[in-house]
C-alpha cells in the first residue's frame, strides 16, 4: 500500500467553503417624480452598512427638494435591524424638514418586521405607490375644506 500522497495547494478564507464575495451593492435605488411627490423605487435588500448607508444618502438628498416622498418597498426582498433602523431614522429626518414619508407595497416579511417593531404605528404604510399618491391628494382636499 501506498501512503505517499500530495496535497496541492489549499484554498484560505471564504472561499475554502465555495463562498462567493457578493457584489458590494445589494440595492438599487431610482427616484421618479409624480407631481409635486417624489417616490423612491427600492429593489434589493435594506441591510447593515452600504445598503442602509446608499439609502440615507438618497433619501437624505430628496428631502432637500420636497416635502413630499414615498420610499416604494415592494421590490425589497429582505430587511435587517439596520435597515428598520434607517427607516425610524428617515422619519425622524423627514419630521425634523417638516416633509411627508409614506411608504408603500411592503412584502409580508418587511410587513411583519414593521409590526414587530411597531414601526408601523410611526411610518404611514400604503399597499401600494398609487395608494400613497392618493393619500397625499385627500390630505390636499382636506386642507381645503
Amino acid at each position: 500500500m501506498d501512503a505517499s500522497w500530495q496535497m496541492g495547494a489549499q484554498p484560505v478564507g471564504p472561499a475554502a467553503f465555495g463562498i462567493e464575495k457578493e457584489p458590494k451593492l445589494k440595492l438599487s435605488l431610482e427616484t421618479r417624480n409624480r407631481g409635486d411627490v417624489i417616490v423612491v423605487h427600492c429593489q434589493g435588500r435594506i441591510v447593515y452598512r452600504d445598503e442602509a448607508a446608499a439609502l440615507s444618502r438618497l433619501v437624505g438628498e430628496v428631502l432637500q427638494h420636497t416635502n413630499r416622498l414615498v420610499l416604494d418597498l415592494s421590490g425589497v426582498s429582505s430587511m435587517d435591524s439596520a435597515g428598520i433602523g434607517e427607516l425610524a431614522l428617515l422619519q425622524t429626518w423627514a419630521q425634523e424638514k417638516n416633509a411627508e414619508l409614506k411608504c408603500s407595497g411592503p412584502n409580508a416579511l418587511v410587513l411583519d418586521l414593521l409590526g414587530l417593531t411597531n414601526l408601523d404605528s410611526v411610518l404611514e404604510v400604503h399597499p401600494s405607490v398609487d395608494a400613497a399618491l392618493a393619500s397625499f391628494r385627500e390630505e390636499q382636499v382636506c386642507t381645503d375644506c
